[in-house]
This record gives C-alpha cells, sequence and structure tokens, in this order.
C-alpha cells in the first residue's frame, strides 16, 4: 500500500529543459509542481474533509449535551442507540481511514517525491552551467543551495496542505456552526479572524525577507568551511588555523545575528497570539454563556462554543508556526533560485548539430577574449593546426595559452573570432559533440572522489576491463594501482582515490588522468603541463608513451618545460594575448628571438618569469 502512494508520481519524469528558469518564487515552484498536480487536489479535498470532519465531532458534542439535558437516562438509549453506534462506527472507522489517506497522500505521494523532484532537477540545471559560472562561486555555496531548497520546498507544500488548507477549512466550518447555533456568535469569531489575519500578514511579510537573509548567511557560512576543507594543505602549510577561524567566525556571527532577528519576530508573534487568544476565549464563550443565561442558546450551544474557542486557541499557534514555517521556507527557496534558477549562458545554438569531424584540422581566426575586463586573454589570434600537427604553445603566465584551450573547449564563448574545426564553427555544433572528439590532460590533475577504474573509464564507461587496464599500463599507472588500498580495504582498482584524488601522489594523480585520456582516444589531444607532476624519470618514460598516443591525432601542448615539447612539428610563442613567433624549435633558437631567450634562462628546463629586457 505504502508502495502505491509512493509511485503516485516520478520524480523523474522526463520534462522540458530551459535555459532561462522562471525568475519569480511563484512560477518557479509551480514549474516543479506540475507532476503533481492532481495529487495537490486530491490532498485539498482530502484535507477540507479532515477539517469538516472535526467541526462536524464538535457539532455532535453539542448535540449530545442537548441530548443528555432533553432526555432521561432510562430513554437515551431506546431513543438515539442507532444513530450513536453509527456516530461510534464513523468515529472509530470511517474517521482514521479518511486520516490515513490525508497522511498517505501528504508523508508518501508528496513528501518523498517532491523534495527529490526538485533536488534531481535543480542539480541537472547546475550541471548545464558552463565553467565559468562554477568559478565565481563557492562550491560549497552552490551545493548547499542545491541541498537546502528542495527540502524547504517540501516544508513549504507540507504546510499548505497539513496546517493551512486544514485551517482555512477549519475556520469557515467553525464560522458556520456558530452561525447556526446563534448568528450572533459569529461576530467575535469574525473579529478575532480579522486581527489574526493582520497579526498573520504582519508576521508573514517580515519573516520571508529575513528567513531570506538567515538563509543566505547560512550558505556562506557553508561556503567559507567547504573553502578551508577543501584546501586544508594550504591552510596547514601556511599555519592559517586561527585566521581560518577568523574568516568563518565573520560569516558564522553573521548567520547569529540574522537569525536572531528572525527569533525577534516570532516572539512578538508569540505575545500578540497570546492576546489575541484571550479576547476569542472571553468574547465567543461569554457571548454564549450570556445567551444561555437569556434563553437563546442550550447547554449544547455553550458547551460547541467552548469546545470550539479552545480548539481554535490550542490550533493558532501551531497554525501560525505552520504559517511562519511556510514563509520561512519560501525564504530559503528564494535564496535557493539564486542559483538555481540562473539563466544558462552558455548554451547550444538552435539547431546545433553533432561535431562531424574528418581530419582535425583547427582553425582560429580573429580569437579574442578578455573575460570581460578589456584586457587579458587573446587578443585577435589567427592560427591554423593541420590535420595530425603537433603544435606546442609556449609563454609567460598570462600570456593567454590556457584561455585558447578554454575557447577550443568552448568553456566560454569567445567575445571575437571565432574556432573552426573541419570547417565547422564550434558555436554551431553541440558541446557535447565537441568535447566528445578532444582529449585533455591538465597541469592539475583532478579526480572524482571514487575509485580508480571509475575515474579511468569515466573517459569511455563503455571500454572494457583489458582496455583499461592498456591504458593504466601504458601510462604507467598499472603498477602503482595494484598497491593501492583505501582505509575501508578497497584494493586495486576498486581503491578510493579522496576527493580530487588527494589521496594519491600527484605524480599518480597525473598518470591516472594520462590514463583516462589514453582511454579516451581522441582525434584532437590537448595537453596543460601533462607531465609536470613526474619525476624525471616517470617523465622521460610518459613521454615515449605521449609520442606514442600523439600519433595521428592533431595535438595542442602547453608546456613551461620546453624541453618536453622540443620535438613538437611547430612550437607557437605567446606574449600578451597575441602570436609573437612560430617555428620549429631548431627554428626558433636561430631566430634568437623570445623563445630563444627562454630556452637559454631555463634551469631545468623551466622558461622564466621575469620580464624579457
Amino acid at each position: 500500500m505504502f508502495r502505491f502512494f509512493e509511485g503516485l508520481v516520478d520524480p523523474y519524469t522526463p520534462y522540458p529543459e530551459t535555459d532561462t528558469p522562471p525568475q519569480r518564487l511563484w512560477p518557479f515552484l509551480m514549474s516543479y509542481a506540475r507532476p503533481f498536480r492532481r495529487v495537490f487536489v486530491l490532498t485539498a479535498l482530502v484535507a477540507v474533509l479532515v477539517a469538516a470532519v472535526e467541526i462536524g465531532l464538535i457539532y455532535y458534542m453539542g448535540r449530545v449535551v442537548d441530548l443528555l439535558s432533553s432526555t432521561g437516562p432510562e430513554d437515551v438509549w431506546s431513543r438515539h442507540g442507532t444513530e450513536l453506534i453509527g456516530i461510534a462506527l464513523f468515529i472509530l472507522i470511517l474517521r482514521p481511514a479518511l486520516q490515513w489517506l490525508d497522511v498517505a497522500l501528504l508523508n508518501n505521494a508528496i513528501m518523498p517525491n517532491f523534495g527529490t523532484l526538485i533536488r534531481w532537477r535543480s542539480h541537472a540545471q547546475v550541471l548545464r552551467q558552463s565553467v565559468g559560472w562554477f568559478e565565481n562561486d563557492f562550491a560549497g555555496r552552490i551545493a548547499n543551495r542545491i541541498m537546502q531548497t528542495p527540502p524547504a520546498a517540501g516544508e513549504a507544500i507540507f504546510q499548505v496542505f497539513d496546517a493551512i488548507t486544514f485551517a482555512m477549512a477549519y475556520a469557515v466550518g467553525a464560522v458556520i456552526l456558530l452561525t447556526e447555533a446563534d448568528a450572533r456568535l459569529a461576530l467575535p469569531l469574525l473579529i478575532w479572524l480579522l486581527l489574526y489575519g493582520l497579526l498573520v500578514r504582519w508576521t508573514m511579510k517580515r519573516v520571508g525577507p529575513a528567513s531570506k537573509a538567515a538563509s543566505d548567511a547560512r550558505s556562506e557560512v557553508t561556503g567559507r568551511v567547504v573553502d578551508a576543507y577543501t584546501n586544508i594543505h594550504s591552510v596547514k602549510l601556511f599555519a592559517h588555523h586561527d585566521r581560518e577561524l577568523d574568516y568563518a567566525k565573520e560569516a558564522i556571527e553573521r548567520a547569529r545575528q540574522t537569525f536572531a532577528v528572525e527569533m525577534r519576530i516570532f516572539t512578538k508573534m508569540d505575545v500578540a497570539l497570546t492576546a489575541l487568544n484571550g479576547f476569542l476565549i472571553v468574547a465567543v464563550v461569554g457571548w454564549a454563556v450570556a445567551l444561555w443565561m437569556q434563553g437563546g442558546a442550550s447547554v449544547g450551544v455553550v458547551a460547541a462554543a467552548t469546545a470550539l474557542t479552545l480548539r481554535l486557541n490550542a490550533m493558532t499557534g501551531w497554525i501560525m508556526w505552520a504559517m511562519s514555517s511556510f514563509f520561512r521556507s519560501l525564504g530559503v527557496v528564494s535564496e535557493g533560485m539564486e542559483t538555481i534558477a540562473q539563466p544558462i549562458s552558455l548554451v547550444d545554438r538552435p539547431g546545433a548539430v553533432p561535431l562531424e569531424l574528418t581530419e582535425a584540422k583547427i582553425e582560429l581566426q580573429g580569437l579574442s577574449h578578455h573575460y570581460g575586463r578589456g584586457s587579458g586573454g587573446l587578443d585577435g589570434i589567427d592560427l591554423t593546426i593541420a590535420p595530425g600537427e603537433k603544435v606546442g604553445l609556449v609563454g609567460r603566465s598570462g600570456a593567454g595559452k590556457s584561455t585558447l584551450v578554454k575557447l577550443l573547449l568552448r568553456f566560454y564563448d569567445a567575445e571575437g573570432g571565432r574556432i573552426l574545426i573541419d570547417g565547422q564553427d564550434i558555436t554551431g555544433v553541440t558541446q557535447e559533440s565537441l568535447r566528445r572528439h578532444i582529449a585533455m590532460v591538465s597541469q592539475e590533475a583532478s579526480l572524482l572522489h571514487r575509485s580508480v577504474r571509475e575515474n579511468i573509464l569515466y573517459a569511455r564507461p563503455e571500454a572494457g576491463e583489458g582496455a583499461m587496464v592498456e591504458a593504466a599500463k601504458r601510462a604507467e599507472a598499472h603498477e602503482f594501482i595494484l598497491d593501492l588500498q583505501d582505509p575501508e580495504g578497497r584494493q586495486g582498482y576498486d581503491a578510493q582515490v579522496g576527493e580530487r584524488g588527494v589521496k594519491l601522489s600527484g605524480g599518480q594523480r597525473q598518470r591516472v588522468a594520462l590514463a583516462r585520456a589514453i582511454l579516451k582516444d581522441a582525434p584532437i589531444l590537448v595537453l596543460d603541463e601533462a607531465t609536470s607532476a613526474l619525476d624525471s624519470e616517470v617523465e622521460a618514460t610518459i613521454q615515449e608513451t605521449l609520442y606514442g598516443v600523439m600519433e595521428g591525432k592533431t595535438v595542442i601542448a602547453i608546456a613551461h618545460r620546453l624541453s618536453t615539447i622540443a620535438h613538437m612539428d611547430r612550437i607557437v610563442v605567446l606574449d600578451a594575448g597575441r602570436i609573437v613567433e612560430e617555428g620549429t624549435h631548431g627554428a626558433l633558437l636561430a631566430s634568437n628571438g623570445l623563445y630563444a631567450r627562454f630556452w637559454a634562462r631555463q634551469s631545468g628546463g623551466f622558461i622564466g618569469t621575469e620580464a624579457a629586457e
């Protein structure tokens, strides 16, 4: 039975992706709520029925009092026994069944699936963002918003059906009940409802912004804490334990202050609510008693009015807290929207087609990119790389080498010019097909917090065990992988490498990354300081492997250690975002230009970073 309700909505149901999610709160929530529309309507109807039953029980309690007052003990059963048995069966059987349907819809059909749907789609949406988008925020803050928004949205929906719908139906039923007993009894209830509504409005107007501020402050704490944990090596290396504590304390204190502001609102609300409830009890019960004294109401009416007001008194705190929780949750969702609902800026063009790669010829035509700053990056690069040509990129830090690679992979859209692969503008092909044809090994080999096997097979998941092991052997990684063992006892290719591969040495991470690139076997190969983390002996072996891997591929290799690219077909020297020299190693040395000065200045094969004279 539980599975029936849990399966009413599939949280992973297909949906149309959008590059421009709704920017306002309610359209944002409604876009996620579409698969739940029927379940929401049914849950609302059941919540109204539950409230009607509760009002009916209070009404019937007054009737029982009147029956006992007007009928002698010896006649109650004979006259009303059947009625009492029917009500008893209703209370024992039908009321629990209705309540069970209400909680099953809410707790089993909606709550597990609604949050899951939001988390799944939010993660999918964020993953579509560009590399540059991720570079502009804390990974911890992004993750925190992805994690806290779904339960907050689920809590808001829960309060809508568990408290708000029930409370509204209960209030309407209470007015009807008192009006039917004596219209004058409804007047103090209506006055109380008006004042209660004003208090709710006052509270909610302040809770939403206060909750959003508190949620934003909590995300800032998470971002700073995760930043410290992720860079724990730097924290320890520079002995900045106290500095990191102070950095975190600043955000923690801001979170405390914003939360304190939020709690002040609730304190004021509680005091005002207590006074309002006192008015409700005195006004309704007092008036009912006065009517009874004048002969205008029965004892049953007084009993029903008393039970109703006491029930409302008990409910108001819960309803107010539910309303506060509702708006507080909306504040958290609103804060999460700052990440989840951001438009996707780097998208496939309408009508984009898969890249059809035949020769792997690369053309850069007037390529410029300054990251929106007007300087730095690349400035009017024209470069053609023939099919199968191996080109080395050389230049000081900031010369534009990494920018060129990022534009080739379309991590950013170029601000000027274009890149063609086999005559196809890369902005006109799908991003996935473009990157599927390019393999890359970067200077900072970042591995997933998974097993060695999963990291290598990430390049080509359908590859078999034999192909994976062969790639690891070619990358000189197989032997050390067999010796690995993680704290949980997993060994070899099953061993976990830790976050970003932290459990491996720099050289080991680099070799796993090389194995991944070898397994991908893409026709275009990009090497960004691919052997920088290796010792000289392993580098010499890997270099031979790389020459074999490069065979038949178009290669772009970035290197500061010039000896690693000296045998390339052509070397291109960048300076201040422009190509200043290009040619073979020998020709560039003979020209006695910037490359020759780099070569002469090297110690251990690295480019000097000081400005050339």
